[in-house]
């Protein structure tokens, strides 16, 4: 059974960079600050899910390596954001969402973490529709419902405080 991986990568074009900037919103730091750290993750994304695709189209060899390797650079990069960058964002949040925010922005770094080892996965002998397609779903789950729960809860609670 084939399976157009298209569709995915067209979801993750759309979804990515929105959840993306959503968290940097919902920061609500000074404008130019926004706009920077929103615009760069934004463009980082869409990078690392445009060069991605081609890769996920081979399911064996060099290429797909490469390809791999040229999407890690803007997902290695939006890791480090969300550690370092938004870490000091964090850090002047209420004290009451701060706890929410280091879990989303943990929720981030730990279920993005596993789309890399889902698209390697052929390469390392397991069945490409089955490991791939119930990987990449399970992740989406978790990362997208899980994500949307939680920025919403703080929305809320900032909402509460008037912040």
């Amino acid at each position: 059974m084939q399976f157009n991986n298209a569709y995915r990568y067209v979801d993750w074009l759309l979804t990515v960079p929105l959840l993306l900037l959503e968290f940097v919103l919902i920061l609500r730091l000074p404008h130019s600050e926004t706009y920077k750290k929103g615009f760069i993750l934004v463009a980082a994304s869409v990078l690392m899910v445009l060069l991605g695709y081609p890769g996920e189209t081979l399911t064996i060899g060099f290429a797909k390596i490469i390809w791999w390797i040229l999407a890690m650079i803007p997902f290695s990069y939006i890791l480090y954001e969300m550690i370092y960058g938004i870490g000091m964002s964090i850090k002047i949040q209420p004290s009451i969402v701060q706890p929410l925010f280091k879990k989303t922005r943990l929720l981030i770094i730990l279920s993005w973490s596993f789309y890399p080892l889902v698209y390697i996965l052929p390469l390392l002998g397991f069945s490409a529709f089955v490991s791939i397609q119930v990987g990449y779903t399970l992740v989406d789950i978790i990362a997208k419902s899980v994500f949307g729960i939680l920025i919403y809860i703080i929305a809320q609670r900032k909402s509460e405080i008037g912040a």
